[in-house]
């Protein structure tokens, strides 16, 4: 699974997959846009990420939910 834009090294952030050049991971990202922050509010709160970073943390969400790997939930999260 490749997504441009997204890496994970062991050094950086115990290898989460972050936007490359941050060390802001995908993880941080997709709350901040569940919690109901905007793009806008994300790149004025880390001047170093880019629209684009943040929309390749939202690809690899996605790519990430479409391996094979089904994670059933205990519970809603809504």
């Amino acid at each position: 699974m490749t997504t441009q834009g997204i890496v994970a090294d062991p050094d950086v952030m115990m290898g989460k997959p972050v936007v490359e050049g941050t060390r802001i991971t995908v993880e941080q990202i997709l709350e901040e846009l569940g919690a109901g922050r905007t793009i806008e509010e994300l790149l004025e709160a880390h001047p170093r990420l880019t629209r684009e970073g943040v929309l390749a943390a939202v690809r690899f969400g996605a790519e990430v939910l479409r391996a094979d790997v089904a994670y059933p939930l205990s519970k809603s999260v809504a």
